[in-house]
């Protein structure tokens, strides 16, 4: 049957593959891609031949003679300016409703009070549903479905059953124990069940456990499944190591696993997944589809999103839509998605809009199998001669009524559920009754229906054929030329509800300690990608280059124990304590490799390249921080006082001057530069969370250091060096209603005042000395921000790992008393609070820092720590907050990160619960007012943020659960860890008029936020040397190491820079491209001050040339590709036509906002 024929793409193998052969249009299927059909509708018209052509080009010769004539010869564009531009795809009719998204419209990259033209905007959707939760019966969260009967006279209803197992790589086993019980199974029962029959289908979606099959797997296995694969029968979706959460992960680590499993996948069996499939993360992420996008992939799948918003798109037939970034002035970013309608994806939810009766046809729960009977006390029964008419008249009634909510008549109906398909019987069961009720269907015209086992392919080029016979174009309709006929969407499906109040807002801060250490594992990958690619440019083929080639099984196991994480049952913190013990336990193991290597590394780019040693075997440094376990704090080495090396490495793309520090046993210490000049420092005492330590035998030490970006830099601590001042010790003021020693050296006085102020060149800050809390931030140009920082808890019933569900407001927990010193140093000025709660063990201490370091990131910030410790009963059932009730009339708007990509608007509403205000707040939130006055807090770690008040920003610190919220987890969270929550907090006054209506747009973060955000994500990592003295038993070629020509400009950020395959690296030809670099341009809100008072330069000041970007190295063979590295057709994936002029230019051509991966390779110049 002609429906049915769909095309399929199939990539080769080799180190970073080309596939240029994957990217053409199969025979037997029409490309959609917007620019083809635009070609395709002008051909004739443009035709030299043709009239049309003729009359145009006389209009247009006498229209430019005109213009001539009137305003002369016009200037020629600068090419730097003409580069930037992108052609829009098509022009955009009226009506389309604005997106809740700012930017879009762009200059030198700064983002214009402008937002992509879409029909649909979830802010929209919010605006206008009541949230009644009407009960609407059979379908409860829909209404009675009904159908005329002549919809399918013109066109036969098309449906493509999809038979799928989810498989969660950790959730209530750990993925081996997962893999040893069922997924083994379920994939041999896949290749022997398909291969018995071609008329059936499956989709495989998580690689992680494809991978532990295929090693295990018969020659005949894989044989079979490769064969299944190419054949059509079996579509590998998404093809990530796992299916990422979207709401905690970071974009790096969303690119990092979905790369790691593509170019696995592609490595092995030779194919390039095109569709997603993501049926269980809690919510979705509009990052998520630009990152599909930009990879390849032309069509999504996804459920879970809030169940008022499934019924309000499902009553306009708007479930099937184009996604669009809401900054996207350019169609480049469109991606078609299917939103499934039903409460969930098992079966009784996705055949149609009666559970009670789609149960009936899970035929896995008949007797004889493991599975739960139909809680509706109708069961299914095997399908025979005599009741085939009216189980398939039955079945193809929900079929009927699930596709009227949709446009087409072509209908996806999946066929599956966790861990299904365990066993040949199950199958054989499923596939068997199936195939009777689709014959009967098949072989009655009169019906009108064409039915058969599918896959996400079959389904997505069925539609898109129809699509483009048939005009579903509503009138004003804004649409999309990607695929014309759909709505266009824009904006994120945050904060999920499943039913009810219930809304999923706990697992943004569920287990926060594991959300920090993922963070950590993130940024050490990604430091040692950079310093393994910087080895193999600068070694090439000499010794030392076997460094990081050894290093590569290890490097491969930190890329994939990260990438597990990213499970939406793993960063979530939402698995059973032995399943997060053993997520901690592999991303504790790679840690430690990771900074083993990094050490090595560091000692290989100070040395001398050309040293013949063997570089498996260096040891002379040690990380300057360390975990003993996966579930420990990290720990820093003290150092004694002999005089020591301290290697900083930048991971930064620009310059970084910063104070920096680290532990010493005695005070009296100094530091010198590599160049052997005195350095300024400051001692201050080192306070414990309980301070059960008296702050005599730790000290910090503190200099401000400046590091090349993406280099190295060497100090030296010493103890009592004649030539150079010793650090100063820090002044200390007291407050304590305990006794209190002062610790030598340091002079103490009694704090007095009800109020007490640290201040630096440009702030002053205010506590409230009795409670130990940020009151106001003062501005040396006399504003003020006023803070009112405020600890508290709520209480809950029902909370558990994935709802939030608290009883009324968090009530305060601090009480007047406890301690609180002041220590204020030439450097660091510090106030460190241990408040007095009424629980003997309190759950918080803090700390609040400003630097006095001119010119810095650090000086323009205020920095926050919050030790917590949620770990006695008294806290069970809790919710730990922070809240700082600040004077911005923020009108209870605030906007959250996106995965550390892009900023999303939030408004409270008064007809959603509290929790269903909570949303994921990865890296930052920010509150703005009319004026232009925003304060924004960067966070460390993933947790969940709401402005429930009028210049409230509340984000949740810990959670202590006693209960299990009904969610299959079985079990609450209980296994708290005493956990460090950073913030760095930023008060900005706009220096530009603002738009009237930017309350209502999505603003975007200053340049100096993101440079904040860059410092404290991407922190330095410090190395220092095991023997003593260094000049003595370590002889380094080099103090430092600078292997940039110059910084980048501050909107340009390299994501990543890497060797994706380090193994292959002497085996392949240099001309295969065997590096790789992703680089994102920011976008930036050019209302507030571009340089915040530093030396920084913008890609529109300044361009960059990749030719040029690296000293002493020779860039050569660069080609645009994919983000997942696998597509060079730039085409295919949305970008502007002019990415591709890179190979011979260099020239880095990088919309706002856009991420490109470039190819090249690197030799060595001396």
């Amino acid at each position: 049957m002609d429906f049915f024929s769909v095309g399929r793409r199939v990539g080769g193998g080799g180190l970073l593959p080309s596939t240029t052969a994957t990217a053409k249009v199969k025979p037997g299927r029409k490309s959609s891609s917007a620019s083809s059909r635009r070609r395709g509708r002008l051909r004739d018209v443009l035709s030299p031949t043709s009239t049309f052509f003729l009359i145009g080009l006389s209009i247009s010769f006498l229209f430019f003679v005109a213009v001539v004539l009137l305003y002369g010869v016009p200037n020629p564009l600068s090419s730097s300016h003409s580069k930037h531009r992108i052609a829009r795809r098509r022009p955009l009719p009226s009506g389309g409703a604005s997106s809740d998204g700012g930017g879009g419209g762009m200059a030198g990259g700064e983002m214009v009070a402008a937002a992509a033209v879409v029909d649909i905007t979830t802010k929209d959707l919010y605006d206008r549903i009541e949230f009644l939760d009407v009960d609407g019966g059979a379908w409860k969260q829909g209404w009675k479905v009904t159908f005329a009967g002549n919809e399918w006279d013109d066109e036969k209803l098309k449906v493509f059953v999809v038979p799928h197992s989810h498989n969660d790589p950790g959730w209530r086993l750990t993925v081996e124990e997962y893999y040893q019980k069922q997924s083994r199974y379920i994939l041999d029962t896949i290749v022997e069940s398909l291969s018995k029959d071609s008329r059936r289908k499956f989709i495989w979606e998580e690689m992680s456990y494809l991978e532990r099959w295929w090693r295990e797997a018969s020659s005949d296995k894989k044989e079979s499944f490769v064969n299944l694969v190419k054949n059509g029968q079996l579509e590998i979706v998404g093809g990530g190591w796992v299916m990422n959460d979207e709401a905690n992960s970071h974009y790096f680590a969303i690119i990092e696993q979905i790369t790691e499993g593509n170019m696995w996948l592609n490595d092995t069996i030779g194919v390039i997944p095109k569709n997603s499939w993501a049926i269980d993360p809690f919510g979705y992420s509009a990052t998520m589809s630009y990152l599909l996008r930009r990879m390849g992939f032309r069509n999504m799948l996804i459920q879970r999103t809030h169940y008022e918003l499934k019924k309000e798109l499902a009553l306009n037939k708007n479930l099937e839509y184009v996604w669009r970034q809401s900054w996207d002035m350019e169609e480049t970013t469109d991606i078609f998605v299917h939103m499934m309608p039903f409460y969930s994806y098992d079966i009784p939810h996705t055949c149609g809009p009666e559970p009670a009766i789609c149960c009936q046809f899970d035929f896995a729960r008949m007797r004889g199998f493991s599975y739960e009977a139909c809680p509706w006390k109708f069961d299914p029964v095997e399908t025979n001669s005599n009741n085939v008419q009216e189980r398939a008249m039955t079945l193809l009634d929900q079929y009927r009524k699930k596709s009227t909510l949709y446009r087409t008549n072509t209908l996806l109906i999946p066929l599956g559920d966790d861990f299904r398909y365990v066993s040949m019987d199950e199958a054989e069961v499923q596939f068997r009754n199936y195939q009777k009720i689709f014959d009967y269907i098949n072989s009655n015209p009169s019906l009108n229906a064409e039915v058969k086992f599918g896959t996400l392919e079959d389904y997505f080029g069925t539609l898109r054929e129809e699509a483009e016979r048939r005009n579903f174009s509503r009138p004003g309709e804004v649409g999309s030329a990607e695929l014309e006929g759909f709505p266009s969407l824009s904006g994120d499906f945050f904060t999920y509800a499943d039913r009810n109040q219930d809304y999923w807002s706990g697992y943004y801060v569920s287990r926060p300690f594991f959300k920090a250490f993922d963070r950590v594992l993130e940024q050490t990958l990604r430091a040692s990608e950079i310093l393994a690619a910087l080895v193999l440019g600068y070694c090439q083929k000499l010794q030392c280059a076997k460094l990081p080639i050894s290093f590569s099984h290890k490097l491969t196991a930190a890329r994939r124990n990260l990438a597990l994480f990213q499970h939406h049952d793993g960063v979530t913190g939402t698995a059973k304590d032995h399943v997060v013990t053993d997520y901690g336990t592999r991303m504790h193991t790679s840690l430690q490799d990771l900074q083993i290597f990094m050490a090595r590394a560091v000692e290989v780019l100070l040395g001398d390249f050309h040293d013949k040693a063997d570089p498996t075997l260096l040891s002379h440094f040690e990380p300057e921080q360390s975990r003993s376990r996966y579930d420990s704090q990290p720990v820093h080495k003290v150092l004694d006082g002999e005089p020591q090396s301290v290697v900083f490495f930048n991971p930064l793309e620009q310059t970084r001057d910063e104070v920096v520090m680290v532990i010493v046993s005695k005070p009296d210490v100094s530091v010198r530069h590599s160049n052997g000049s005195c350095v300024k420092s400051q001692v201050s005492p080192n306070w414990k969370h309980d301070m059960t330590e008296d702050g005599t035998k730790q000290h910090r030490l503190y200099w401000r250091a400046s590091v090349p970006a993406m280099g190295l830099e060497t100090y030296y601590v010493a103890h009592g060096s004649p030539s150079c001042d010793k650090a100063a010790p820090a002044k200390l003021r007291v407050f304590s209603d305990t006794p209190f020693s002062c610790p030598p050296p340091y002079v103490c006085s009694k704090i007095e005042t009800d109020t007490v102020q640290i201040h630096n060149l440009l702030y002053t800050l205010t506590f409230d000395v009795k409670r130990g809390l940020l009151q106001k931030i003062s501005h040396k140009d006399g504003k003020q921000t006023y803070v009112g920082e405020d600890i508290g808890l709520y209480s809950s019933v029902g909370s558990g790992a994935y709802l939030f569900k608290p009883i009324g407001e968090a009530k305060p927990i601090i009480e007047e008393g406890g301690q609180f010193i002041i220590s204020e140093g030439s450097l660091v000025q510090e106030s460190f609070s241990i408040p007095k709660t009424v629980w003997k063990n309190t759950p918080i201490s803090h700390r609040t820092r400003i630097y006095s370091a001119q010119n810095t990131v650090q000086q323009l910030i205020v920095e926050k720590e919050y030790h917590v410790e949620l770990l006695g009963d008294e806290f069970n059932d809790r919710e730990l907050i922070v809240r700082f009730k600040t004077d911005i009339d923020n009108k209870r708007v605030f906007y959250s990160d996106l995965n550390g990509f892009q900023m999303s608007r939030r408004q409270t509403y008064d007809k959603i619960p509290p929790q269903g205000n909570y949303y994921p707040m990865p890296s930052l939130a920010f509150m703005q007012d009319p004026s232009g006055h925003r304060f924004s807090v960067h966070s460390k770690q993933s947790l969940g943020a709401a402005s429930l008040r009028d210049g409230w920003l509340e984000i949740m610190l810990d959670r202590r659960l006693v209960y299990d919220d009904g969610r299959g987890l079985g079990q609450g969270v209980m296994d708290n860890l005493p956990n460090n929550v950073l913030f760095h907090i930023l008060a900005e006054s706009n220096v530009s008029a603002l738009p009237s209506n930017h309350m209502l747009l999505t603003l975007q973060p200053s340049l100096l936020s993101h440079r904040v955000g860059a410092h404290l994500n991407y922190p330095m990592s410090a190395f220092v040397n095991k023997t003593r003295p260094p000049q003595k038993s370590l002889k380094l070629h080099r103090r430092s190491f600078a292997p940039l020509s110059s910084s980048l400009p501050c909107d340009l950020h390299v994501v990543n820079l890497k060797v994706p395959q380090p193994l292959k690296f002497t085996q392949v030809h240099p001309l295969a491209s065997r590096f790789v670099v992703l680089l994102q341009r920011k976008g930036w809100d050019g209302s507030f001050c571009k340089h915040g008072g530093l030396h920084c330069s913008t890609i529109a000041d300044e361009p960059v040339n990749l030719f040029y970007m690296f000293k002493d190295l020779t860039v050569s063979n660069v080609k645009a590709t994919s983000l997942n590295l696998l597509h060079d057709d730039t085409e295919i994936l949305g970008y502007n036509e002019q990415s591709g002029d890179v190979a011979q230019e260099g020239n880095v051509l990088i919309s706002p906002m856009e991420i490109q991966a470039y190819k090249f390779d690197l030799q060595s110049q001396t």
